[in-house]
């Protein structure tokens, strides 16, 4: 059995920035997107809205060989292939306007993944994807 130092040492120290996890937030998402979830999750569960950033965004946000469009997109498929999760989708349909990709493009995601997911979960998020595209563009107005 291998105790918890020797596999310690053979382990990559994973990066856990928590300043740099608010910078990335603010990065990627809109004040509205922030404050939909993470102030009325912190009054329900203490200190789970701060892991969330510092995990998330100091952390996995900060793993190389992605860029911020590439995880866009996977986030994208892995929230509609998930369901049930709108406020998150929508939240990442903005966040991928806000790192460069098109309407277009952002839209071709749901027709890609309509084989792959079923196009029940497809035309689900599309759903929650136009109304976001028909509000980020009303915000430009």
């Amino acid at each position: 059995m291998t105790n918890t130092a020797d596999l310690s040492q053979q382990l990559t120290p994973a990066r856990f920035d928590r300043e740099e996890g608010y910078r990335v937030l603010d990065l990627l998402q809109d004040e509205d997107t922030q404050h939909a979830a993470l102030p009325g999750l912190e009054s329900w569960v203490p200190g789970f809205a701060d892991w969330i950033v510092t995990a998330l965004f100091g952390g996995t946000y900060q793993r190389g060989n992605l860029s911020l469009r590439d995880r866009q997109l996977v986030n994208l498929a892995a929230l509609t292939a998930l369901g049930g999760v709108d406020p998150q989708l929508n939240g990442h349909v903005k966040t991928s306007l806000r790192v460069g990709l098109s309407r277009e493009e952002i839209l071709e995601v749901f027709a890609h993944l309509a084989p792959y997911i079923g196009v029940p979960k497809a035309l689900a998020g599309l759903r929650v994807t136009t109304a976001a595209l028909t509000e980020a563009e009303e915000s430009t107005r």
